[in-house]
């Protein structure tokens, strides 16, 4: 089997993150966004499809306001296992910095056609998705756009959970799996 991009990019005799995948669990399949003080802060957007994480760099992070269209710059996919890492990255590794679960849950594909719902993996090549999430920050439909290339874009769709005076990526910094701060997490691990 063909080693994968994140395999490539990492030496995991340096780094923490997971080396190997973990069985899929539950019927929805999962998505979690990873809050990742690398070069620049920004918010890893993770939807498991195929048995994998289709991911996405957000700089400004998920917003709960509809009007607000946020650039998600796709990355390399990751195994299921990184749903779950929480830690350090050593300097001079790939992705470098301090990575928290910042919110994390279920998602249903609600992508339609004309005649039904439309595949994932579908929407993806086509390059427009639309999903609910089921998370302990965030819940609702959110849209993913390609604009070009990489590029795509996020947006908040205007349901029940749009709300644009709530702006959780600075009101709810903290992981929902330790509660813990990107500071503390950097300063247990000693970085």
């Amino acid at each position: 089997m063909p080693e994968s991009a994140y395999q490539k990019r990492r030496d995991f005799s340096r780094t923490p993150e997971p080396d190997r995948d973990k069985p899929p669990g539950g019927d929805d399949p999962l998505f979690v966004i990873q809050k990742h003080d690398a070069s620049t802060l920004h918010y890893d957007f993770r939807l498991e499809v195929d048995g994998t994480l289709k991911s996405w760099a957000i700089p400004k992070g998920p917003s709960t306001d509809p009007r607000e269209k946020r650039l998600a710059v796709m990355t390399e996919d990751h195994p299921r296992a990184y749903a779950d890492f929480e830690g350090v990255i050593p300097e001079g590794e790939y992705g470098a910095g301090t990575v928290l679960i910042w919110d994390r849950g279920r998602y249903e594909n609600i992508t339609r056609k004309e005649d039904g719902l439309r595949a994932i993996g579908d929407a993806l090549k086509d390059g427009h998705l639309l999903v609910r999430l089921h998370g302990e920050k965030l819940s609702g439909g959110y849209a993913l756009q390609r604009m070009e290339g990489d590029d795509w874009l996020l947006i908040k769709m205007d349901d029940d959970a749009a709300d644009a005076r709530r702006n959780p990526v600075s009101t709810e910094p903290d992981s929902v799996a330790s509660g813990r701060s990107l500071e503390e997490i950097a300063a247990e691990a000693g970085a």
